[in-house]
């Protein structure tokens, strides 16, 4: 089994390093070709911090793999809320500002709640996949009206300084982040389905635990980089609007390719932890005045996670 533990950890590294390349690339050369910071930001940034998730449910679709592209997408979310706001909450408290409280937030609980009656019937199609995409669709329009709407002084504390490379520069990063993605999720894949077939557990828990792990490592990253300049408002802007891809965009990838039917504990367990998670979210930032989740509530959601993989694990080795 050393060969599919090694082609993991090299795909987890490369992805996570040719995820950054790209949104660097794409940013500057969008940057250079007249886009504005706010398209730039809605699109292509949007979609890079995403992008390890969709390029895996790409591969993992493709290889007849589908479970492990829905564990990747349900385990990434739980993952963020609970692994990545939890640990970033533990270095520094932090704030929830009013626009994401009264909008991206409720956005987030609707698209998890459409995600749970897509989910209901225990299969993806590619009509789920199609509703899907509208609702991606949906939600980037409802992105761009927030912003619109965004008071200037939060507009300019969440605009990142986009990197500045010559066309030439930023194409070449573009295109080599794209295909380091592209062959870094086949390894990726590659290796978690053999490791899952040697442990004997399945495809679905190793896209839950591994795989979801590995591909939150960006927004991990981001969201700690961030508390510790003291630009705590970004990280929880950053896991919502990355979870909200990942139900939209992610999770259209397998019924789009390859229609699946899936076990009842997807719902039953995985889809109720994400929600649970997502409704524990918004109470945190409510309860309290101004609205910020606190060390104590971080060091419960990363108790919840640690929970979360206990379960898993049990009811793996019960099997």
């Amino acid at each position: 089994m050393l060969y599919p533990i090694l082609a993991l950890l090299a795909g987890l590294i490369l992805l996570v390093w040719s995820a950054d390349k790209f949104v660097e690339g794409a940013a500057a050369t969008a940057k250079n070709f007249g886009m504005s910071p706010m398209l730039i930001g809605l699109t292509i940034v949007s979609f890079g911090t995403s992008a390890p998730e969709i390029l895996v449910s790409i591969m993992a679709s493709t290889s007849g793999s589908g479970d492990l592209a829905i564990g990747n997408a349900l385990g990434s979310n739980i993952a963020n809320i609970a692994l990545v706001l939890g640990i970033t909450a533990l270095i520094a408290p932090l704030p929830v500002k009013s626009g994401v409280l009264r909008k991206e937030l409720p956005l987030l609980l609707g698209v998890t709640l459409l995600a749970g009656v897509i989910l209901f019937d225990l299969h993806l199609s590619r009509m789920d996949g199609v509703i899907l995409l509208i609702a991606l669709a949906v939600c980037l329009y409802l992105f761009n009206r927030f912003q619109k709407g965004a008071p200037q002084d939060e507009l300019a504390s969440d605009q990142e300084e986009l990197p500045e490379l010559e066309t030439k520069k930023a194409i070449f990063w573009l295109i080599t982040g794209l295909a380091v993605l592209a062959a870094s999720s086949r390894l990726l894949v590659w290796g978690a389905s053999e490791i899952a077939f040697a442990m004997g557990v399945s495809k679905l828990v190793i896209g839950l635990t591994i795989v979801a792990i590995g591909t939150s490592l960006p927004e991990l990253a981001a969201s700690v980089a961030s508390a510790l300049k003291n630009h705590h408002d970004i990280a929880i802007g950053n896991v919502v609007g990355s979870n909200i891809f990942n139900l939209v965009a992610v999770m259209a990838v397998p019924g789009l390719i390859a229609p699946i039917g899936m076990d009842a504990i997807v719902l039953q367990r995985d889809y109720v932890a994400m929600l649970g998670l997502t409704f524990a979210l918004m109470a945190f930032a409510l309860w309290q005045k101004p609205p910020s989740i606190s060390r104590f509530e971080g060091s419960l959601l990363a108790a919840a996670y640690a929970g979360y993989l206990i379960l898993l694990y049990t009811m793996t080795v019960s099997q």
